[in-house]
């Protein structure tokens, strides 16, 4: 008996054609149908590559995440880029990995580069590097987007589906949580630079405090002076009550099961509902159910390998923002020079009722700062 292995959703181009009806706003249930089974059939090549990662970081502190696109982002992303076809987007898959520091970050990048496998990388060294080219958002990190390749017979219809494996520190992970977070209590994505651009500038400003402070390079803004910057973002910060915002939040403390296949579901009310699943088909089964019945919520299907690193992967889902607010703070000190420096003096100095700030030693070594 001959076997046909189609491609998932039955062709490319019906796959393209389904994201331009979803762009139209014109598009039918086979439409949808068809959206879901491609998505679902990038399963397999997440979990090759979440094995392949998890093997290469074993014994060490890098954490390893993986998480299926929601279905609300795929929509979103086809109406901002109104020339993509869907069966081109490259992050449907994606694996994280969060490093201690950003030199552990290019040696483990360097190292997986050079491994054997057949996956092809898409993309050349530096063409998503964006933290020797930041985004003007702020963003930090790297991605490398992989083409799947597999020999079986079996498998053989999932060749060319695309794994976007992402790169970043703690310090760039806890701004693009906080990032996350703004977005989902406001109506404001910084992220996309949609809404209110205070948040977009706010955040970018925080963008460059954390690169200088912590990891000696810089954001989006390398030409402002170290004070400038802090009191730029303390005004925003006033203004937005922005920290103020993320500190009020309670950190959802939702136990995570030790299954590992893990729906988060963030309601507008901002309350958070975690399902957990023991295999990855059951959970996939109940993703596409639960966004059927949940349109207007934020659904997620994710997995690592402890509940910790659950947590710690996806803080946005769990209103996570408290290593972002101490890094900036802390920041703020560190840039302007002094081991305790207040709100309110900066504030001052930016209404002109000081002349300046009392330069003080810091045990973080503010000259070294890009920028001093």
């Amino acid at each position: 008996m001959n076997v046909i292995n189609n491609f998932p959703g039955g062709s490319r181009s019906r796959v393209n054609l389904a994201g331009n009806r979803i762009r139209e706003k014109s598009y039918t249930i086979d439409d949808l149908l068809v959206v879901n089974e491609w998505r679902a059939s990038h399963r397999a090549v997440l979990n090759t590559f979440q094995a392949i990662l998890r093997t290469r970081t074993r014994g060490t502190n890098i954490v390893v995440a993986q998480r299926h696109k929601r279905i609300s982002t795929i929509f979103g992303k086809l109406n901002r880029y109104p020339e993509m076809q869907l069966s081109r987007m490259d992050d449907v898959a994606g694996c994280r990995l969060i490093f201690p520091d950003i030199d552990s970050l290019y040696r483990f990048r360097d190292t997986f580069l050079n491994a054997r496998f057949h996956h092809k990388r898409r993309n050349t060294l530096d063409k998503y590097d964006y933290i020797k080219n930041p985004k003007s958002t702020g963003y930090r990190g790297i991605h490398d987007v992989y083409v799947y390749d597999v020999n079986s017979f079996i498998g053989r219809n999932l060749k060319g589906l695309m794994v976007e494996v992402q790169y970043r520190t703690n310090i760039q992970h806890a701004w693009a949580t906080a990032v996350e977070v703004i977005g989902f209590i406001t109506e404001s994505q910084p992220k996309f630079q949609e809404g209110d651009t205070r948040y977009q500038n706010a955040m970018a400003l925080a963008s460059e405090i954390l690169a200088r402070a912590y990891e000696k390079t810089v954001g989006p803004f390398p030409e402002k002076d170290n004070k400038e910057l802090a009191i730029e973002f303390l005004k925003l910060d006033r203004e937005l009550r922005l920290l103020n915002t993320l500190r009020s939040l309670n950190a959802a403390d939702q136990t995570v099961s030790t299954n590992r296949n893990t729906i988060l579901i963030f309601s507008e009310s901002g309350e958070l509902e975690i399902k957990t699943y023991r295999d990855a088909p059951e959970a996939l089964r109940a993703l596409f159910q639960l966004e059927k019945e949940r349109p207007g919520k934020d659904i997620v299907l994710v997995k690592a390998d402890t509940s910790e690193d659950i947590r710690f992967a996806f803080k946005n889902y769990f209103s996570d923002a408290r290593d972002f607010i101490s890094l900036v703070e802390t920041g703020c000190q560190i840039l302007s020079s002094a081991n305790v420096i207040e709100k309110k003096v900066l504030l001052k100095a930016l209404e002109g009722k000081v002349h300046g700030i009392a330069e003080q030693t810091n045990p973080a070594d503010p000259s070294q700062a890009p920028g001093s």
